[in-house]
Parts: C-alpha cells; structure tokens; sequence
C-alpha cells in the first residue's frame, strides 16, 4: 500500500500547496487590519490557513537510537525463536496467559470507545475542519478515494478467514448464545459475529490513527509520525524527545508484529496450495520457511531494485483478481441463498450490535475462552495494524473534511468486507448444511478455502490462482509495512534508506517464521499469543491519541473562528433584539478589550500561536509571510536552498536587499 510519488507530481502538489497557502493567506489576511507584534509572523491564530508537511524545512535521518533499540530486540528475538522454540513459547504463553487476565477488557473497552468516540467527532463541529489546509482541494477524486479505500478493505485476511471464520461460528456457536449448531438461526449469528471482528470497529481503529497523522502532517505540518500526534499533550520537547521516541518504538513493534502474522498465515495458505497443486502428503515446517524463504527474496528485489510502481500496478491487479475470486464463489455457488442471506445477515449484525459489544468476563468461562481465542485477537490484530493502515489512508485522504474521512474509513471497507465475508462464509456455511464437498469444521482453516474450491464446479484451476494472489499479498504488504517502519526509523523521511526498508521486511519475515514454529498444528496459536502481547502497549498508545486530538482540534483556526462567529453573533442579536425589535442588522466594529467575540479566548498563548512559528531545518525561528509563501532569508521551497535574501521583515521593517550567493542547504 505505498505510494512514492514521482518527482513532477510532487512538484505539483508543492506548487499547488503554496498556491492555495498564498491564495487563503492573503484572503484571510485583509481581515486582520490591526497589527499585533505579539503573534509570529503578525499573524493572528484564527487567520492562519494551515500549515502542509510539504511546506516546512526539515532534515531527515535515521532514529539511530529508535533503530537500535527496536533493531536489536527484535533481531534478538527471532535468534531466540530460532535456536530456542521451546522457550519462547513458554515465556509467551505466560505472558499471553497474563495479558488475557488482566488486560483482555482494556482491548474491548479501546475497540468500543474508539468507534463511539468517532463517530461523536465527526458529528461535532469538529468534523467540518480539513484535514489540509484552508481552500486546499482533496489530492485524489471522490472515486478514485473510495476506490483506494476499498484497496485497503482487502487483503489476506479476506482468503484466509472469509470462508473458514463463519463456517467455525455455525457449528460452533458463540457462547453466551444457545442457538443450535447448523440452525438457521445459527447461520445468521455466525455472520453476524464475522461482520463485528472485521467492520466498524476495525475500521474505526484505524480511522483514528490515520486521521491523527493526517490533521498533524497536514494541517499542523508536522512530520507523519505516531510521536508527532502528541506534540500538544506533552509538549515539543518531549514528543520529539525520548517520549517520542517511544511512541514510535511501540509503533514499529506493533507492526511488525501485526504484519508479521499477516505474511504467517499467508504462508499457511500458500503451503496449502502448494500441496493440493503439487499433489505433497502434508505441509511441514521445512516448505512453510521455503516459502517464507522465496517471497521474502522477491520482497528484497523489489525493494532494491526500484520497481515500486510495478509493484503498485501488480497490487492494483491483485486486487481485482480477490474481488473476482469472491464474484466466482457468488456465481458458481448457491446465488439465490446468498441474495436472501446477506441482506439478513447484514440485519442481524446491525440488531445484535450493542449485545455483543457487551460481552466480556461476567457472561461465564466460555464467554471468556471465546473472547481471547477471537474478539480479542482481532482487536489486538486491528491495533497492531493501525500505523501501517492509519499512515497509508492518511496519506491518500489530504484534504478531506475529518467528517468525510471518518465516516469513509469506516463506512467504505466496512461495506466491501461485509460483501466479502457473507459470500465467501455463505458458501462455504451452505456447502457444510447441505453436504456438499468435503467441507467441515474438522479442517484447518488454510484447508476450508481450498476444500470450498473442490466442491463447487468448474473451479479446479482456482488454487493456482489463489497461490499466485496470496504471494503477491505477501510481498506487496511486506513492502508497504517496511516502508511504513522506515518512516518511523528515519524521523519522518517519506522515501526512507532502502537498507533500513529491507532490514525490517527481512526481520518481519523472521518473525513470521517463529510465530509459525511457535504454533500448534495449524501454527495459529503462535501468532495469536505474540500479536495480543505485543499490541498491548499500543492500545494504551490510542487512548492518548483520542485525548491529544482532541486537545489539537479544540485550537484549529477553523474552530477558533466558529467560537468567534458564534460569540459575535450571539450577542449582537441580543444586543440588536433588546434595542430595536426586529429591525436591526450587524457589523463589525471594534468593543473594549474583553468585550468582543473572542472575550474568553486567550489568543497569544502558546496553545494558539507556538505551532505555526516557521523555523529552518534546525530549528531556529526565521519570519515568514503567510500571504506571500515568502522565507525572510529568501529560502526557495522549489529548490530547498536559500538564494538572493531580499528581507522585508515580517514585523514592517524593511530591511536591505542585496545579491547573496546561493546556498546549499
């Protein structure tokens, strides 16, 4: 799911960025006739069009102590999971044991609150601030968005468990219910239970995060970091100190992690295949790290060789060959049943929505047993995921409204997944009802997809298809969560060092492989166990985020003039009610100070004006015209170097001009 853009696209956005910068800047400026040499750059924070990533003047490098840290101990651990299985599985069973006792809530309640929590946002007056800056036209059509979005909504998973997932629910019924196994009842609460590990909630998680690092790169201009969310919490100092640093430590582990699982049960999946093509007795452990062993090579070439936007053009086709996939399960399967069954199944979620939100220790041990061994995987899994899914829909929804955004990220993937798995989990729930084919709850879940293929007809050649799909899966999620975590390494660079790309897809391809040795027969309980462990830190990690966001919205330009608007007007038609009735009308004229509009507003603090205070790459404040897009030292954005410095002062004084020569910067 990365995106590099090619340099003339990036000029033209940079072009267009400080277009609008100059256009909003200079619009909003006629407004502010008085002076104030109390805010930077004369500037008053309501009148500030927002500040893009792309504007701002920064040195990128590697995070050595960041890479070093989480280099080590994860370079350790996959040396330990390798020499030493045994251990690591008893260290990690414990501390899995031990999450699930004291912890299992926190993931439910982070899932619960994250959702409710968005959906408040985007309804508030919040919801109607840009995620870019003032005037600023979304990068990518409506379309072409939701189309992107959709991309997001498939993946692995969608293989994987679209079939087996429900098929388990139906002859294994959820507990606290009592429905009868295979019953028509049972069938539409196993869908049910599916669309509430894989819709709202999911996507809510990473709606979040995403929209985090969207408004702080975008609208704050600050560099697309988890770390860089908490600028405002904790103060500068500390977010890019080792405060920060931390943050985006917990953000690598959990991708890595997350990912790591992803690409483990790929490889389930592709060995299975591997064996019904090829005709093998069984999949052992030695073809599952072939397989990790090849894709990964592939991974490695990609990565180096420059062939990303192959690699795109290759994700753009995968993902209409899955979608195909799931049209051929529609079509060769039972079609009439799945057009009843999903509108119902969809209904069935929706009315038992709030009851299996409710769920947890208090409904009895099985409640308990089910809930670590699926709803809190999933939320762990969703979590782990968010800064990989969070920093790529960020980085494709500039512009948008946070309203649009929430409920597009939410609402859109959720939609095409709930298609997905009520056709891929019809088929395969029918196929079992009606004993067709050799599908049931005794196969492993790499197996059910392949035996739901079997059994309907003219589908013989699939498998190849499927093992082709999946490798392609792999190597393109592992490119875009190298990237991702290169970001994290490098401070922010959007085009990190390739070496540390390929460092961290070759390391989360050795934790895929322990994850895989860790686990049982069907290794699934290995990845479950680390990916529940290492997502806990993260979760906490939202919480903070959800407060921070909250705390940066409460001072964006746009709402700080809502406040004023809504001030101004409130009291001048009660003042204009009160003295002329109904003939009366407003302007503005100036009050006593602590009488106007912003009377409750302390517009020079921090809060308001320390953000957009314009620095060089070091950090040093240097003035800058917000209605021109001119540097008081006379760099050039085009360029990156500073040239001629022809210094009009941005507090009015004029300074000389003179011929300087150019500077490499």
């Amino acid at each position: 799911m990365s995106e590099e853009e090619s340099p003339s696209r990036s000029q033209r956005l940079g072009q267009e960025t400080r277009r609008v910068s100059r256009q909003a800047g200079q619009a909003l400026g006629q407004l502010n006739p008085i002076s104030r040499s109390t805010y930077p750059h004369d500037i008053h924070p309501a009148l500030v069009p927002g500040i893009g990533i792309d504007e701002q003047r920064r040195r990128y490098s590697i995070d050595w102590l960041i890479f070093a840290i989480t280099g080590v101990l994860t370079v350790a651990f996959v040396i330990w999971g390798v020499t030493s299985p045994e251990s690591v599985g008893s260290v990690s069973g414990m501390a899995y044991e031990w999450t699930m006792n004291h912890a299992g809530w926190l993931f439910n309640a982070v899932a619960i609150v994250v959702l409710v929590f968005l959906l408040i946002l985007a309804a508030t007056r919040y919801g109607r601030i840009p995620l870019g800056k003032d005037g600023e036209q979304p990068e990518f059509s409506t379309f072409a968005w939701i189309s992107m979005l959709f991309a997001a909504g498939i993946g692995i998973g969608v293989l994987f468990w679209g079939p087996a997932e429900p098929l388990t629910y139906f002859h294994n019924v959820p507990p606290p219910l009592e429905h009868a196994p295979e019953s028509d009842q049972a069938l539409h609460s196993a869908m049910a239970q599916t669309y509430y590990h894989w819709g709202l909630h999911a996507w809510g998680i990473y709606a979040l995060v995403g929209g985090a690092v969207a408004y702080a790169a975008y609208r704050r201009g600050r560099v697309p970091l988890m770390s860089a969310i908490f600028e405002k919490l904790f103060g500068k100092k500390h977010s890019e100190g080792f405060a920060g640093q931390l943050i985006d430590m917990f953000a690598i582990i959990a991708t890595l992690f997350g990912t790591a699982a992803a690409l483990g049960i790929a490889v389930l999946q592709i060995g299975e295949g591997v064996v019904i093509v090829s005709g093998a007795s069984e999949l052992t452990n030695a073809m599952m790290i072939g397989v990790i062993a090849v894709l990964s090579a592939c991974f490695v070439v990609s990565a180096v060789s420059g062939i990303s936007r192959g690699i795109r053009y290759l994700s753009s086709i995968n993902i209409i060959l899955t979608i195909g996939v799931i049209g051929l399960f529609f079509f060769a399967g039972p079609t009439l049943f799945l057009l009843n069954m999903l509108p119902s199944a969809l209904m069935e979620y929706l009315g038992t929505l709030f009851q299996m939100m409710g769920r947890s220790a208090s409904w009895g041990q099985d409640t308990v047993e089910f809930q670590s061994t699926w709803t809190v995987y999933y939320w762990a899994w969703w979590i782990s995921w968010s800064p990989f899914v969070g920093i790529f829909i960020a980085r494709v929804s500039r512009g948008r409204t946070i309203r649009q955004f929430i409920l597009g990220v939410i609402l859109v993937p959720s939609s095409l997944l709930f298609l997905a798995y009520g056709v891929m989990g019809g088929v395969s729930m029918w196929l079992s009802r009606e004993g067709q084919g050799n599908v049931s709850p005794d196969l492993t879940a790499p197996e059910v997809l392949f035996a739901v293929v079997d059994a309907l007809p003219f589908l013989q050649w699939l498998p190849i298809v499927i093992v082709v799909i999946l490798s392609i899966f792999f190597i393109t999620s592992a490119d875009s969560a190298s990237v991702v975590m290169g970001i994290l390494t490098t401070r922010g660079d959007q085009d990190p060092n390739k070496i540390v790309v390929v460092f961290w897809g070759l390391v989360m391809a050795g934790v895929a492989t322990v994850m895989l040795l860790l686990g049982d027969e069907t290794a699934l309980e290995g990845l479950q166990s680390l990916v529940i462990i290492t997502a806990l830190p993260f979760a906490v990690v939202l919480i903070l985020i959800m407060v921070a966001w909250s705390r940066e919205l409460a001072t964006d330009p746009h709402a700080l003039r809502e406040k004023y608007a809504t001030t101004a007007v409130s009291n001048a038609v009660l003042d204009g009610v009160a003295r002329y009735g109904d003939d009366f009308a407003i302007e503005v004229v100036p009050t006593h100070p602590g009488e106007g509009a912003g009377a409750e507003v302390d517009s020079e603090h921090d809060d308001y004006t320390e953000w957009y205070q314009r620095t060089d790459e070091d950090g040093t404040p240097v003035g800058y015209d917000f209605a021109t897009g001119e540097w008081a030292d006379g760099w050039d954005p085009e360029t990156g170097e500073i040239g001629t410095v022809v210094t009009e002062q941005l507090q009015g004084q004029t300074a000389e001009s003179g011929e300087g020569q150019t500077t490499s910067r």
